[in-house]
C-alpha cells in the first residue's frame, strides 16, 4: 500500500462516460456470472428450454431489488443458468460475450475463471473438451479485440475432491495454453476447504498459481486458512478479514491480494448496505484490495459500476482508485515481463486521465 490511503472527502458525482474511461483490470469476474440476458433468452428458445420470455427468465438468472439479499438467494441463480451450456457453440459464445462486455468496459486485463464441471452437466459433456472450448472461445476473443485475457479453472468445495483432481489436472496441462490459475469456490457456509489443501499444494509444485474464496460467506478463520495453509497469494472477496486483527495483520504482513466485489456483497447478503463496505476500512488497515465485478450479469452491473461506487459512495480518491487498479495488474497470474508491461501501460494512461480530474 505504500502507506497510500483512501481519501474520505467530499463525494463527486461523474459522467457514466467517465468511469467507462478509466483503465480497469479485473482478476474475479466468472463466466457462468457473465451471460447476457437476451443470449439466454436466445439458447433457450433454439433448445426448447421453458421460460424463455425475458420477464420469467430475469428473476431466476438475476438479482432483483426486491429479492432478499441471501446468499442462497444468489446462488440459486446459479442452479437456473446451468440449464443452458447445451453445446459447444453455446459454450463458446459465452466465452467470447464475456470478453466482449469487459472490452467494451475498458476491462485491460481480464481473468475469466470458469468453472468445468458446472459447463459440463447439462448435457455430460467431457470435461476436457469443455475446457478446450473456453480457451478457444478466449484466444479468439482475445486476438479480435485486443484485450488480454487469462483463464481460472474453478473447482467448487461442496463438490468431491475426485472431480477437483480432474479438473486440476486437465487444467495443468493446459497452463500456458490460456489457462493461467485455479480457484477454490463454491459454498462457503456449507463446505470446508480443509479436504483441498493437498490438491492445492501439488497444483502449486507443478507451476500453477491459485485463489482461494474465503472470508465472503464464511468467517475470518477462513482468510487465515487460506493464506496460512493454501499459502494463497490471492483471496476471493476476504472482506470479513476484518473482522480479526490477528487476520489482518497477517494479510497484511504478507502482501495478499484481495479480489473484492463491492455489489455483489452486498447482494448476496455479506455487507447488509452498500455504503458500509468494509472496502475503505481494508484500504486504511493496509490491506492490499482490489476492485472486480464477480457475477455482472447476475448483479445487472460492469466493472465501471464498482469504480463509481467506490468512489461516490465509499468517497475514495481517485489517486487511489488508480492505484488499486495497479495492485491488481501486479497481482495478475502472468509472466513478469507481461505483468510489467500491463502496468507500465495502465501507468501511462492514467497520467492523462487524472491530469484532468
Amino acid at each position: 500500500m505504500n502507506g497510500i490511503l483512501p481519501t474520505m472527502g467530499i463525494k463527486t458525482s461523474r459522467s457514466a462516460e467517465f468511469y467507462t474511461a478509466f483503465p480497469k483490470v479485473d482478476l474475479h469476474r466468472h463466466l457462468e456470472g457473465s451471460i447476457r440476458l437476451r443470449t439466454l433468452v436466445e439458447i433457450g428458445r433454439s433448445h426448447g428450454l421453458e421460460m424463455m420470455e425475458t420477464g420469467n427468465l430475469r428473476p431466476l438468472v438475476q438479482i432483483g431489488e426486491d429479492e432478499p439479499y441471501t446468499f442462497e438467494n444468489f446462488l440459486s441463480k446459479f442452479a437456473t443458468l446451468r440449464l443452458f451450456f447445451r453445446s459447444p457453440e453455446v459454450i463458446g459464445r459465452i466465452t467470447r460475450e464475456a470478453i466482449e462486455d469487459a472490452a467494451a468496459d475498458n476491462v485491460r486485463y481480464l481473468e475469466l475463471r470458469f468453472t468445468p464441471v458446472a459447463l459440463s452437466r447439462s448435457q455430460d459433456f467431457p470435461l476436457h473438451e469443455v475446457m478446450d472450448w473456453v480457451v478457444e472461445g478466449a484466444q479468439k476473443s482475445e486476438q479480435e479485440l485486443g484485450i488480454k485475457v487469462g483463464l481460472i479453472a474453478s473447482v467448487n468445495r461442496h463438490e468431491s475432491l475426485e472431480l477437483a483432481e480432474q479438473v486440476v489436472g486437465l487444467a495443468v496441462e493446459r497452463k500456458g495454453k490460456g489457462i493461467v490459475g485455479l480457484d477454490l469456490a463454491g459454498s462457503e457456509a456449507t463446505a470446508k476447504a480443509t479436504p483441498f489443501i493437498g490438491l492445492f499444494k501439488e497444483a502449486r509444485e507443478s507451476g500453477m498459481q491459485f485463489t482461494i474464496h474465503a472470508g465472503e460467506w464464511g468467517g475470518p478463520e477462513n482468510v487465515f486458512e487460506a493464506i496460512s495453509k493454501f499459502q494463497s497469494e490471492r483471496i476471493g472477496h476476504g472482506v470479513r478479514v476484518m473482522e480479526d486483527r490477528k487476520v489482518v495483520a497477517l494479510a497484511r504482513e504478507r502482501g495478499t491480494t484481495f479480489e473484492v466485489c463491492i455489489t455483489s456483497n452486498h447482494q448476496s447478503g455479506v455487507v447488509p448496505v452498500l455504503t458500509d463496505h468494509p472496502f475503505s476500512r481494508m484500504l486504511s488497515a493496509g490491506l492490499n484490495a482490489t476492485l472486480n465485478s464477480d457475477d455482472p450479469s447476475i448483479s445487472q452491473i460492469v466493472l465501471s459500476d464498482e469504480v463509481r461506487i467506490a468512489s461516490e459512495n465509499l468517497g475514495i480518491s481517485l489517486p487511489v482508485l488508480r492505484d488499486r487498479t495497479l495492485a491488481a495488474a501486479s497481482a495478475a497470474f502472468l509472466s513478469d515481463d507481461d505483468r510489467t508491461a500491463l502496468v507500465q501501460t495502465l501507468k501511462h494512461e492514467y497520467q492523462e486521465i487524472l491530469l484532468n480530474h
